[in-house]
């Protein structure tokens, strides 16, 4: 079957089962004919099953081991139900700190950064881990940067709509002609909102982030 068909059935992107294809953890067949990929009712079985790890956010390299049997599935969920209640205790502490805010700080203006920041330093000595100021804070630059780029390029291919509408009107140019003029900058705009809608929701599924850590 043709991708298309495997993004329905499984509910993954085109984009994300490609990834899978790049990483090692699908192999589809090709037709002989055309060369394209052909998917099997297996490979819709292992896209079921890796959407169901990364669902419980299990990384690539654990669902690699678990295909090439370097590492059992009660492993490998043993493991993963360690890091899910490591992370759990990690929320426990920063509720904590909030009310431990809440009831010792009374202003913004009030807050010993110092030394509640050494209190923190101390907790994750101990194997607490806090906020990752990578994650949150970068993605939300590279954010406001993807937003700044297609605005600046879209009041671009505004503008050249606008001269070439006053250039028109001046000086009447063939309808043809025109309506290319019009057209092709008015395609670039839709394909850039289009592309921007996409960007902004991998970088707030932190997609970018998670490539660096898997």
């Amino acid at each position: 079957m043709k991708i298309n068909q495997v993004e329905e059935l499984v509910g993954i992107t085109k984009k994300n089962i490609r990834f899978y294809e790049e990483q090692g953890l699908l192999n589809p067949g090709r037709n002989p004919e055309n060369g394209y990929r052909d998917y099997s009712l297996s490979d819709v079985d292992c896209l079921l099953k890796i959407k169901l790890l990364r669902k419980i956010d299990v990384p690539i390299e654990e669902i690699k081991k678990l295909e090439t049997g370097s590492v059992s599935f009660e492993e490998c969920m043993e493991s993963q139900s360690k890091k899910l209640e490591d992370q759990r205790d990690n929320i426990g502490l920063m509720i904590d700190l909030c009310k431990k805010l809440s009831n010792e700080v009374t202003g913004y203006d009030q807050i010993d950064a110092s030394a509640y920041l050494d209190e923190l330093k101390q907790l994750e000595k101990g194997g607490a881990v806090f906020m990752d100021l990578s994650k949150s804070d970068v993605s939300r630059k590279t954010m406001t940067g993807a937003v700044l780029a297609a605005t600046c390029f879209i009041a671009g291919m505004l503008l050249l709509i606008v001269i070439v509408i006053m250039g028109a009107v001046n000086d009447p140019i063939p309808l043809p002609v025109l309506i290319l003029f019009l057209v092709t900058p008015s395609i670039m705009i839709i394909a850039t909102v289009t592309a921007l809608i996409q960007r902004i929701k991998e970088i707030r599924k932190g997609e970018a982030y998670e490539a660096r850590k898997y």
